[in-house]
């Protein structure tokens, strides 16, 4: 390898260029790693770390509701935004700097700039220094997708949500999926008045129907507004500031922000892919095999940017994959992308893992559905009328669990520890063995009759 600057050069500093890079050199391999904006990625720096601290800091709009049910007296409560957000983007550069440190600690040589592949092996950095590397890794992430009609540069993505200057008293969120349906959440409990509006009539598509159906319930019942089957048609800025929305077969709305949250576009322009052949998809998206591995072979490629599974930890697993196959003891290793969990962080927040009932309907045939509807004990005392549901899916031919979904209060908190048990292939039967926790939400799942 001596023939080469580096062994492996990594673009993109993000959570799965991150784990590549300092496991590839824990196994001896001179690194390097170009991140043109901050070490962190999207996750940590514009993402799903500082989107959690506004849903944790937005609870506290019910949470101070209903202590007062729970005999506490709270007089002159009030929000400052602005202390929110800093405090939000105080962590998030703590958080950078933790990053930058694993690298550093791993002596892994960072360049703050943008990189492309110029040649076979060659990067060309934009301060216009070349180097050579026997292995090139691409985990550049995505950025959120923008729609195209006159006026939608006006609007913002959840990249500028973190640095608002004030809540908006009025906002417009275009999408029905994850981003969607958070930041709807958190905006309205800072006491925003909320209106999603999505082309079409589904909300979280790939999410069981029962949740999606039970959010949009209660969403409504928070306030929050639905425009489904709408398109935007334009938006005009208006002299003071404010923003004129034409929707189709909708009156104008002035609102005080529009946001964009209709997808995430892989980071593949101008990266120099096409240089070398590397291949790409309909989205931009580089091909990989399950080895993370290029059509070139040389070149990798993890997380967003290969559009697989767009969640961190699965970007971090094929890092670490990535860095062992090709730098530890030869055992070539591949990421499992079945019966992945996840959690929309809405509220209440959905957890999912495994088949949805559709689903699972149509490719086992006969299922078995077990759900359980009811309102949290929290609830009940604090006068909160909103239920929870949770639901297990079984193959009825032999009692498997294949699936597990629930929208309830930290939902995904007890997501993490079933979803250990749908991916392990246990059984209904073994859920019904153990002794349940009382009283608990959680509890639930193995009382299911």
């Amino acid at each position: 390898m001596a023939e080469y600057d580096y062994d492996l050069f990594t673009i993109g500093a993000g959570s799965g260029g991150v784990r590549a890079s300092r496991v590839a050199a824990a196994h001896g391999a001179r690194v390097a790693v170009a991140e043109e904006y901050r070490v962190g990625g999207t996750c940590v720096i514009r993402g799903c770390v500082p989107k959690k601290m506004l849903v944790y800091g937005a609870h506290f709009a019910e949470d101070l509701e209903d202590a007062e049910h729970f005999g506490w007296s709270i007089e002159g409560k009030s929000f400052d935004w602005i202390k929110l957000r800093d405090a939000v983007l105080k962590d998030v550069d703590r958080l950078e700097g933790l990053y930058t440190q694993t690298l550093g600690n791993h002596e892994v040589t960072i360049f703050d700039e943008r990189a492309e592949i110029a040649g076979d092996h060659e990067i060309t950095l934009a301060s216009g220094k070349k180097v050579t590397a026997k292995y090139i890794l691409v985990a550049t992430g995505a950025q959120p997708a923008r729609l195209d009609f006159p006026g939608a540069e006006h609007a913002i993505t959840s990249n500028e949500a973190f640095h608002l200057d004030k809540v908006p008293e009025k906002i417009i969120i275009a999408g029905g999926g994850y981003i969607a349906n958070e930041f709807a959440g958190i905006f309205n409990e800072f006491g925003s008045q909320v209106c999603i509006v999505n082309r079409s009539d589904v909300l979280l598509r790939g999410y069981d129907e029962a949740l999606r159906d039970r959010l949009l319930q209660i969403s409504l019942m928070k306030g929050i507004e639905f425009k489904f089957n709408t398109r935007f048609e334009s938006i005009e800025k208006t002299d003071d500031g404010r923003f004129k929305v034409k929707l189709t077969g909708c009156d104008e709305e002035i609102v005080d922000q529009v946001m964009f949250a209709t997808g995430r576009l892989p980071n593949t322009r101008g990266l120099g892919l096409d240089t070398v052949g590397v291949e790409l998809g309909e989205k931009g998206e580089i091909k990989v095999d399950e080895f993370s591995q290029t059509n070139v072979d040389y070149i990798y490629a993890v997380g967003d940017v290969t559009d697989r599974v767009q969640l961190t930890p699965v970007a971090i697993r094929e890092g670490q994959a990535f860095a062992d196959t090709v730098f530890g003891d030869g055992e070539p290793r591949a990421v499992d992308h079945s019966c992945i969990p996840s959690a929309v962080f809405s509220h209440p927040p959905i957890a999912s893992v495994g088949m949805t009932e559709g689903e699972a309907r149509n490719q086992l045939g006969s299922i078995k559905v077990y759900q359980s509807d009811f309102r949290p004990m929290k609830n009940v005392l604090a006068g909160r009328n909103e239920r929870s549901l949770f639901k297990v899916i079984c193959d009825a031919a032999d009692d498997r669990i294949v699936g597990i979904h629930m929208i309830a209060p930290e939902a995904p908190e007890m997501m993490q520890a079933a979803a250990i048990a749908v991916k392990a292939g246990l059984t209904k039967a073994d859920f019904d063995a153990t002794t349940a926790i009382h009283p608990t939400m959680a509890e639930e799942l193995v009382l299911l009759r």
